[in-house]
């Protein structure tokens, strides 16, 4: 590491002001200083992406793929260096780190099979009928195309999996767009060493070196001034919400407004339904608090919010989670800014009058740490009041009594959008699961029965998104491969000779893609 951005071939020395990483379960400030990222330097790795462009987009998609592959091996061949860094900025354990490292590592390689198999490029033909009446149909073609340079702003929660080769990273350079990276402050030299691991992959590939470039630095006026470059077409973002909704405004003002796809802000409801709390109450109660505590509680599936029908057997719910709760140890936040709101968020929900508390973990034992937290309410009051619905980013949760089933679904239709919704049902519980389903799909981008949601799978079939606030685009996922149509566009090509069509819209199939011709889907 030498603190230096890396603006497509070239290590830049940022000269817009100095910052250090943080170790946040010991409070010291790491090594090396690191230059920010100032107008010079973000208007330098727009122009290279820009001029990277056309040439990455037209890669044949075997070199793509390969490309691909080759950031996935070189993230791997980092070693220890990688981990004990991503460790010391983050406060994770290694175990997690190491499992963040092979599902980065593995989404690459699957982003890799998507881009060979090609049908993402979703082509269609629809031949020529020149002796069609009253009008002849023309010959119509059309492919999905790279929207182009994608601006991708590393998270503070996932490191590796949600930053600089993460899955925006990957999605966006398997739809053929370069990719300019804000890193996330809070670890700039995992940063700096996985962008030195793409850098590689570029050159050894024989790539245009503006398929990539890191910029770096802390405030919030590097990521408007990339959002803002007129050469950026689009933006990946996992945060805050109000980190979100200023992308968005800055993105919405442009003379060229461009998608912002951010993931922001969830609860995650866990509806318990009465026979899956008669049979197992106590059982449901301590895996709860599994999924809750997991990570200090800071991921973006964690569970915010628990409804149930109030009685004896929620009672029996309550009693294993406060225990498992209580006897749970302090753990690490990622950044003092994270920890410093969770603690007041903890402290809004505990001086409401309407809002009991259960339960709070093992006292603190270091700085910036988590104390778990569980509190009580009842349907009236959430539903009186929206705020009580708000996220606290970290280990606390908030169950809400109902006196039946409808009362459940009335809140749940009262929630903001989410990225999952989980339901638990039992015996005699199928038609309340099926009245409660509908709403839930309207409410959540992945609805689960009988797990928890602090999983998510990348694969062919999973969803990470949801409606508003979740995201700003409840038509998107952030994770498994669906993602790359985030950042590609439809192009119709009409009479245009075939000696100018591009090779996956070539009479004959050159590529072998699954094609839709004259409506009738195969490879021909």
């Amino acid at each position: 590491m030498t603190g230096e951005m890396l603006i497509g071939a070239a290590a830049v020395r940022g000269g817009a002001g100095d910052f250090r990483a943080v170790n946040p379960a010991t409070g010291e400030a790491l090594e090396p200083a690191f230059g920010g990222a100032g107008a010079g330097e973000v208007a330098g790795a727009c122009a290279l992406a820009q001029a990277a462009f056309d040439a990455y987009r037209e890669t044949g998609l075997a070199a793509r793929a390969a490309f691909l592959e080759a950031v996935a091996e070189g993230i791997l061949g980092l070693g220890d260096a990688l981990v004990d860094r991503a460790v010391a900025e983050s406060g994770l354990p290694r175990p997690r780190i190491e499992g963040e490292r092979a599902r980065t590592v593995g989404q690459l390689r699957l982003f890799a099979r998507t881009v060979r198999e090609g049908s993402w490029i979703g082509a269609r033909i629809d031949p020529a009928l020149p002796g069609r009446t009253p009008l002849p149909r023309p010959d119509l073609r059309l492919r999905h195309v790279a929207l182009g340079p994608v601006a991708v702003f590393g998270a503070s929660n996932f490191p590796l999996a949600f930053s600089v080769a993460g899955g925006d990273t990957a999605s966006a350079l398997a739809a053929g767009c370069p990719v300019v990276v804000k890193g996330h402050p809070a670890h700039p030299g995992t940063s700096e060493l996985v962008g030195r691991a793409v850098r590689a992959a570029v050159a050894a590939c024989g790539l245009p070196e503006g398929v990539f470039s890191l910029l770096q630095g802390a405030g919030t006026a590097l990521g408007a001034a990339l959002v803002a470059d007129p050469r950026i077409k689009a933006v990946g973002f996992t945060g805050s919400r109000r980190g979100g909704l200023a992308l968005m405004q800055v993105a919405a003002a442009r003379p060229e407004p461009i998608p912002v796809y951010a993931e922001m802000s969830s609860i995650n409801p866990i509806f318990l339904l009465p026979g899956a709390l008669a049979e197992r109450a106590a059982d449901l109660g301590a895996a709860f608090v599994a999924s809750l505590t997991l990570g200090a509680g800071q991921f973006c599936t964690n569970p915010g919010l628990v409804l149930a029908v109030d009685g004896p057997d929620l009672e029996r719910f309550l009693e294993a989670a406060a225990a498992a709760v209580g006897g749970g140890v302090a753990a690490t936040m990622l950044t003092p800014g994270i920890h410093a709101a969770y603690d007041e968020g903890v402290r809004r929900l505990a001086a409401d009058p309407r809002v009991r508390e259960v339960a709070r973990g093992q006292a603190c034992a270091g700085p910036h740490q988590c104390r778990a937290a569980l509190f009580a309410t009842d349907a009236a009051a959430v539903l009186a009041d929206a705020a009580l619905q708000e996220e606290v980013f970290g280990a606390s949760s908030l169950v809400i009594r109902c006196a039946d089933v409808a009362a459940m679904a009335e809140v749940a239709e009262r929630l903001e959008g989410q990225l999952t919704a989980t339901v638990h049902a039992g015996g005699g519980d199928l038609e309340a699961a099926r009245r409660l389903l509908p709403v839930l799909e309207r409410r959540a981008g992945r609805v689960l029965f009988n797990g928890w949601p602090t999983g998510v799978e990348v694969g062919e079939a999973m969803v990470h998104g949801g409606p508003f606030p979740a995201t700003s685009d409840g038509r998107t996922t952030s994770v498994g491969t669906l993602a790359i149509h985030r950042f590609l566009r439809p192009v119709c090509y009409q009479d245009v000779p075939a000696e100018l069509l591009p090779e996956a819209l070539r009479d004959g199939n050159p590529l072998g893609l699954w094609r839709r011709v004259d409506g009738d889907l195969g490879r021909h």
